[in-house]
């Protein structure tokens, strides 16, 4: 045989080699497996003492073994830096490095005894060296130039299984990250309180993130400071009290740029304010997304590994999601909790009314009495000479007669006051505005709230303030005769004749509960003075009030009930 033929015969080999090699590894899904299957071969073909994959760390620059054929155990602890040994040179320069005697070479770092020649080959994944594949032998120039162009060709299938291998990574991790964010999506979302919002915010962060600790920050009104308001995962014995500067800390860079930002280690950052506490906490990298809403930031989010870490595109996409979801979630807690306080104004305001109708009605009652006993006073004649006692007597008891008939006169222009200011209102806008307020109120105490709203109603002329007590009065009616929960609906409609006259049109509003219902005494007996009332708690007054706010707006009001039927409230207003 010639040396053409050997050549040839070579080639068919290792041509044979790569069709196999390329063969079990697409037939593989353990890429593990198949790069160990690489280093098996070539070790076997070249007949070295052993062989690795060694891949670049993105995060820490290390050169760190992927795979190993060989090796002692402890081998894959070793972490050598670009540049330093044979392998490093490899990866530095990106050149492959056959050395037929380590022991000469000054580049050399012993991994294993007895080592005398080395071949490396870089590894490169869609143009860029990720690594390299190396063996060793235990004899001195062991490797040939075909050992070369092999151990690179190789080399061509190793980087394909590492690519593939990255993109089923990032496969998972994106399935991993959105199918955790639609769970934390939800869990966020439940919360009403503000305080529970950011718990669950960090909480969940920490969790989809897989960090050892997350953090949430918020600006002050000024928007010159930001304070720690929750924080899940390691305790850095922060003080609650601890703010940040937003124009002198990493944070506050986040907010102003409106742009996440990365520290690979918070440690030797001098970026980062809290070194110590880092330290303490091992916490190393770090990743802040700002929280926006309506284009306006409102604070930071903050994740933090407890290993060098460097956050893909993914993970930062996915963190400002959730950061998203979370401004939302915050924004809305805090127009819940507004919410709630505008209700406890509307009830106090519901209640100062009432008082101030029920002073105006014991006003009245009080008047008449007082003037007859004032005239009968004064038709006594009652006269005694100024050294009689009683002359001093009847005097006082003239003057008192007159302070009571003064107090009276005020109470009575108090009431006076509270005429209604009449306006165009919208009808619905106003059953719109009222079931926002009180739609929690009713989920909790179990009413399911339907509204049925006959659209391009006409506006009625009224005071929008006492139509919305009257309104608001007549839910909480409702809810108070379902105490064991039930079905509130409100109607509108236009009703072509309403009101006193006849011929006036106007819009009806209905109100049905399916509620206890009245008896007709019930019913008799539901409109009648502020100073009686048949029912066992509360003050009685709320409808004597809507009556009157009715009244007031030329309107009238009529119910309808059975009792265990329900009963519907209805409220005509003319336009």
């Amino acid at each position: 045989m010639n040396n053409g033929e050997a050549d040839f015969r070579a080639r068919y080999e290792r041509l044979k080699l790569l069709h196999e090699v390329s063969s079990v590894i697409h037939s593989s899904l353990d890429p593990q497996q198949a790069l160990e299957l690489i280093l098996g071969e070539a070790v076997r073909l070249m007949r070295a003492t052993c062989g690795s994959v060694v891949l670049i760390n993105p995060t820490t620059g290390f050169l760190e073994i992927e795979a190993s054929h060989g090796l002692p155990a402890d081998a894959s602890a070793l972490k050598l830096r670009v540049g330093h040994g044979i392998t490093g040179w490899v990866a530095q320069f990106g050149k492959p490095a056959r050395v037929g005697n380590v022991t000469a070479d000054p580049r050399y770092v012993q991994v294993r005894q007895h080592i005398r020649s080395e071949l490396a080959v870089p590894l490169e994944v869609n143009g860029e060296l990720r690594g390299v594949l190396n063996v060793d032998a235990d004899r001195n120039d062991a490797f040939s130039a075909d050992d070369e162009q092999l151990l690179q060709d190789l080399a061509v299938q190793a980087a394909r299984v590492i690519h593939n291998t990255w993109l089923y990574e990032q496969l998972r991790l994106k399935a991993r990250l959105f199918e955790g964010l639609a769970t934390v999506g939800q869990t966020i979302n439940s919360a009403l309180g503000v305080d529970d919002a950011l718990t669950d915010i960090t909480r969940e962060a920490c969790r989809l993130m897989d960090a050892k600790m997350c953090s949430l920050l918020m600006l002050d009104e000024s928007r010159e400071w930001l304070d720690l308001r929750a924080c899940f995962g390691v305790d850095l014995k922060y003080d609650s009290r601890h703010r940040l500067s937003v124009d002198e800390s990493f944070a506050g860079v986040v907010v102003k740029r409106k742009k996440a930002l990365q520290l690979e280690n918070i440690q030797l950052s001098a970026h980062y304010q809290n070194v110590e506490a880092a330290r303490h906490g091992g916490l190393v990298s770090l990743l802040s997304v700002p929280l926006i809403f309506n284009s306006q930031a409102i604070g930071v989010l903050c994740v933090y590994t407890g290993r060098p870490h460097k956050f893909s595109n993914e993970e930062i996409r996915i963190l400002s999601a959730l950061a998203d979801l979370s401004a939302i979630t915050i924004e809305k807690a805090r127009l819940y909790e507004r919410i709630v306080q505008i209700e406890d104004q509307l009830r106090q305001s519901e209640k100062l009314s009432a008082i101030g109708l029920l002073a105006a009605e014991v006003a009245h009652e009080i008047r008449n009495p007082l003037t007859v006993m004032k005239m009968l006073f004064h038709s006594l004649n009652l006269q005694f000479s100024e050294t009689d006692p009683r002359s001093r007597d009847t005097a006082i008891i003239g003057e008192k007669m007159e302070h009571l008939n003064r107090i009276v006169e005020q109470v009575l222009d108090f009431a006076r006051t509270n005429e209604p200011r009449m306006e165009p209102v919208q009808v619905n806008k106003l059953v719109d505005d009222l079931a926002l307020l009180v739609r929690h109120k009713l989920a909790s105490q179990g009413v399911k709230f339907e509204r049925k709203l006959e659209p391009a109603l006409p506006a009625v002329q009224a005071d929008a303030t006492q139509l919305e007590q009257v309104f608001l009065n007549l839910i909480l009616n409702a809810v108070e005769a379902m105490p064991g929960g039930g079905r509130l609906t409100i109607t509108t409609r236009f009703q072509p004749q309403c009101g006193t006259t006849t011929e006036s049109a106007g819009v009806a509003v209905d109100f049905a509960d399916s509620g206890q219902g009245m008896t007709e005494e019930q019913q008799l007996r539901l409109f009648t003075s502020l100073l009686s009332t048949s029912k066992a708690r509360g003050t009685g007054l709320g409808l004597a009030i809507v009556r009157k706010v009715i009244e007031a707006h030329r309107g009238r009001i009529r119910v309808k009930s059975r009792p265990g039927k329900g009963t519907t409230f209805t409220v005509l207003l003319p336009v």
